[in-house]
């Protein structure tokens, strides 16, 4: 039976609900929905985009983060130790060798969102000191976005990280992201606020909220929706995996995966109604990518009365949600390490961080992380994602899942779980690696 192969768990639970939602909505909300999200509204019929997005947002955190949180807390334990549990459940070996595959994603992708962190960090202290906007956007960005061209501030961001973790999960991920992403929500609100009252912020409203239902018809609209709620949630295999570990028994998963994507989903609303409108009142075109977010958005900051203030505001909102990101990735393979290892955690933390700054210190130009993420997030963590779906529902199975599922929750689940995780989940996940390979990245 699979109970026979429990794994012992690492130390450290998170002390409230609230802790564990914030340190969750923490790992999913991050430069996707800052930097891709209002372009692909613009994109793909505003707010008729929002149909399909929220069709598989539904999908995803009601199996796909369920099932990823339920299988860290059946286990106790991380990607590695999950998969070779779910095998022996099955008188198999050999997960812990697969498990290393949603591992190598998650740490491809710090590495390449450390570069981009770094950047963040950069642009704040630039916003503070006033240097973001007194000259060109686009040469500011070009002279830090090159080869070893933003190290220091590179380095500072993997190490704040480093630190956050060592003090453990209630110490240090719990406190951070209690304070982190609450004042990431408060900032954004605040730009928006001051965003709707510039001359012209109508046009962008009228182009968020007038939907155009003819999107709907096209397929691409629903490819990028599927890719943007998929990779915008976070789930690779491996972070809300170890994440779901750290959770009490008392917990109501489901409900947590819920609360998760719509906290997700309304940061990049909020990214949004704060970005375009801001976008049309000057007359600026929208960009996707660093180039929106380093290069059109403080071109608009030099043109607003206060810009000053409302740049500091962005930056730090930006440099919260990364490193809200990247603990979770830290994290998750530093577990893996301590737990297959044998290492201290610090040690463990310690080698994963200067792994990640010594591969991403190399990828500093646009060219070079834009080439790394591609490779990544294309062909590597979705894959991860796809195992992990396979794992848990086919694997291991529908039972022991449900009955995780069932602890600290009052009502049933619904009966169209076990079909909709199994025969329409899994399946969709497979397509979304597909559809990226295909039209090299969808999300």
């Amino acid at each position: 039976m699979a109970q026979d192969h429990s794994c012992p768990a690492r130390s450290g639970k998170f002390n409230s609900s609230i802790g564990f939602i914030l340190a969750a909505v923490g790992s999913a909300v991050g430069m996707g929905n800052i930097w891709l999200f209002p372009y692909r509204m613009t994109q793909c019929g505003g707010g008729a985009f929002l149909i399909p997005y929220f069709i598989f947002v539904a999908l995803f955190s009601y199996c796909g983060l369920s099932g990823e949180f339920a299988l860290g807390r059946l286990t106790g334990t991380g990607t590695m130790g999950s998969f070779d549990y779910a095998l022996k459940s099955r008188g198999k070996r050999g997960g812990k060798l697969i498990g290393v595959m949603p591992l190598l994603g998650v740490l491809g992708i710090a590495i390449g969102y450390s570069v981009v962190v770094g950047w963040g960090l950069r642009y704040t202290a630039g916003a503070i000191s006033g240097s973001v906007l007194s000259g060109d956007a686009q040469s500011f960005f070009d002279g830090l976005a090159v080869s070893f061209g933003s190290i220091p501030w590179h380095l500072i961001a993997i190490g704040l990280t480093v630190v956050i973790l060592v003090f453990g999960i209630s110490a240090g991920i719990e406190k951070i992201s209690k304070f982190m992403m609450p004042a990431f929500f408060i900032l954004f609100l605040i730009i928006a606020v001051r965003v709707a009252f510039l001359p012209g912020a109508s046009e962008g409203y009228k182009f968020l909220l007038l939907p155009d239902f003819s999107k709907l018809l096209e397929p691409m609209t629903w490819v990028y929706a599927m890719g943007q709620a998929f990779f915008s949630l976070s789930i690779n295999g491996a972070g809300m995996l170890i994440y779901g570990s750290y959770m009490k028994k008392s917990e109501d998963i489901i409900h947590h995966s819920v609360i998760t994507a719509l906290l997700d989903s309304l940061a990049a609303l909020l990214a949004s109604f704060a970005i375009i409108p801001a976008v049309f009142a000057f007359g600026i075109s929208l960009d996707r990518g660093p180039s929106l977010m380093f290069v059109t958005l403080p071109q608009v900051f030099q043109q607003m009365p206060g810009g000053r203030i409302f740049a500091i505001l962005f930056f730090v909102s930006v440099f919260f949600a990364g490193i809200t990101s990247l603990m979770n990735m830290l994290e998750a393979c530093s577990a893996a390490l301590e737990k297959n290892a044998r290492f201290p955690r610090w040690t463990s933390i310690l080698i994963v961080g200067v792994v990640v700054f010594g591969v991403s210190v190399f990828l500093e130009s646009l060219a070079g992380m834009g080439s790394w993420m591609d490779l990544i997030t294309i062909y590597v963590a979705p894959f991860g994602a796809v195992l992990a779906a396979v794992f848990i529902y086919w694997v291991l199975g529908l039972d022991p899942i449900r009955k995780e599922l069932m602890l600290g929750r009052d009502k049933p689940i619904g009966r169209a779980f076990d079909f909709l995780s199994k025969y329409i989940y899994v399946p969709i996940s497979a397509i979304v690696v597909i559809l990226g390979i295909a039209y090299g990245g969808i999300g």
